[in-house]
């Protein structure tokens, strides 16, 4: 819970910002371009854990973690009384952030905060539109600062919480419906159960790759390490999916995110694809039921199952004879086609924008966040721009959406590619060319673009800025000192005011009209 205040007072203590007020007792805070008072830091006093774990829950289901990461300060903090709270610092950038990040606060059951380095004044809200301003700083030398309508108070840090860490200790809730859709999977086997899953995959004709995963020994009792084999599932087939379920030692995954995999049936209480916060060469495995999470660091090397089939030798290669030209029977080809699919998208990671698209790319791009622009690559060609984004590129609505059925294979999301052939089969079918990103247009035609002609999004979109010297002219201010000014004297009029008036002005008089008719 909140400590009680160090100050004595009642409801109303901050001063409210009117409108065109210029100054402000809070150290470090400002005014934006729409009179909102606002510091460099943005900062979210929470109660508990629990409540952190809910902030986290509530932001990522309709955000991403991704534009504030990179700033983002988790502490444990102690007021003078002994209560320990936890405050969230991140940089706050502008109001339209600090608005949605104090909404998601106040759901949560926290207070939203701004400031620059220790004293953090409360944030906007409905009573004051402007934001408020302290009217008299606490004397204190503690690390934080915290001024609200409803207290004051000071902290000192205890401890600093890793968001990666979090994530790990926070334990999957029961989900029924989680995972069931199709898609790739990850299964972890126990060393026993290993081969003969190997054997069970290659008999069945399924498309898997398998590795072996070494982790430390799980007591001080045992020398060994713990083996156990990885297999990675382009499709499952639906047949299989209670045995590999419901059989002790093996567990079956689902990924969320790149890096990331939880158990089938179980849902992670906080977004983890809103949360790059996990390397994409290792892999998290998230288990249910109270189990302890499995870390591979790097991936093992992984091979076909089909490598472990069994072999057979014949006595001797049988020898076919060659059928004339006239009697050969007709070649069963088949042209490539792309069909609309009812399955949900995923894994949509890459755009094709054309030509006549650019102009709204660069529109879209004054929107991005530094993290997406670092993240986002992209290849300009003749045919368009193609934009790749490893965590989703549905953030820069531009261009076709396609999704990766492959490394380096993409085809529109909403289709599916008829015949229906493995994706592998697919790839070897249009070559498999070495440092090529292929793009299957819906007309079914592929595209190749080189992977060298990717480069990162905030490199392409900013262009050379132009500047010009200024040339220096030196003014001999001695000659325009020594010029008297003129002096104006303000005099009577007299008794002829008009008597400057030249002849010639008096010329200038407009003339009396001739007579004529309706004129005397």
């Amino acid at each position: 819970m909140l400590g009680p205040a160090l100050t004595s007072g009642s409801h109303g203590m901050l001063d409210r910002v009117a409108v065109h007020q210029t100054r402000l007792r809070t150290p470090g805070l400002g005014l934006d371009a729409k009179g909102v008072a606002l510091g460099a830091k943005g900062l979210v006093l929470l109660p508990s854990i629990d409540r952190l774990v809910a902030f986290l829950a509530l932001y990522t289901r309709q955000g991403s973690l991704a534009d504030i990461l990179r700033s983002l300060v988790v502490e444990v903090v102690r007021s003078k009384l002994g209560a320990r709270e936890v405050t969230l610092a991140f940089a706050a950038e502008s109001s339209d952030r600090l608005d949605r990040v104090a909404e998601v606060a106040r759901l949560a059951g926290g207070y939203c905060f701004t400031g620059t380095s220790r004293h953090f004044v409360q944030y906007r809200d409905a009573a004051a539109p402007f934001g408020y301003d302290i009217p008299q700083i606490l004397p204190s030398d503690a690390a934080l600062s915290l001024y609200h309508n409803a207290f004051s108070q000071t902290y000192d840090v205890e401890r600093r919480l890793d968001v990666r860490g979090l994530l790990l200790r926070l334990e999957p809730h029961l989900d029924p419906a989680a995972g069931r859709e199709p898609g790739p999977r990850w299964i972890v086997a126990e060393s026993g159960l290993g081969p003969a899953l190997i054997r069970y995959f290659s008999r069945s004709n399924v498309e898997a790759e398998v590795g072996l995963a070494e982790w430390p020994p799980e007591s001080s009792f045992d020398d060994a390490p713990v083996l156990r084999y990885l297999f990675r599932v382009p499709a499952v087939p639906e047949r299989m999916v209670p045995l590999l379920t419901s059989t002790p030692g093996l567990g079956y995954f689902i990924p969320v995110a790149p890096g990331v995999a939880v158990e089938v049936g179980y849902r992670h209480p906080v977004n983890l694809r809103a949360c790059p916060v996990f390397s994409e060469a290792g892999l998290v495995l998230f288990r249910g039921g109270g189990r302890e999470v499995l870390e591979v660091p790097k991936l093992p090397a992984m091979g076909d199952v089909s490598a472990f089939a069994r072999i057979e030798l014949g006595r001797e290669p049988a020898v076919a004879r060659v059928t004339p030209e006239a009697l050969r029977p007709e070649s069963v080809v088949l042209s490539l086609r792309l069909v609309p699919s009812s399955e949900p998208w995923r894994t949509v990671t890459a755009s094709w924008i054309r030509p006549e698209e650019m102009r709204l790319l660069r529109h879209v791009a004054y929107a991005l966040g530094p993290d997406t622009l670092r993240r986002a690559r992209v290849a300009f060609t003749a045919a368009g721009a193609f934009l790749r984004h490893p965590t989703g590129v549905e953030g820069i609505p531009v261009g076709e959406f396609f999704r990766e059925v492959h490394a380096g294979l993409y085809i529109p999301a909403g289709y599916d590619a008829v015949p229906a052939v493995a994706p592998s089969v697919l790839f070897r079918a249009l070559g498999a060319p070495a440092g090529q990103a292929l793009f299957i247009g819906r007309d079914g035609q592929a595209i190749g673009v080189p992977e060298e002609a990717f480069v990162s999004l905030e490199t392409a979109l900013l262009e050379a800025q132009r500047w010009s010297p200024v040339d220096v002219v030196s003014i001999d201010l001695t000659a325009s000192l020594a010029t008297e000014l003129p002096e104006v004297v303000l005099g009577g009029v007299g008794i002829r005011p008009l008597r400057d008036l030249a002849p010639s002005d008096a010329a200038a008089e407009p003339k009396a009209l001739p007579p004529g008719p309706g004129r005397p």
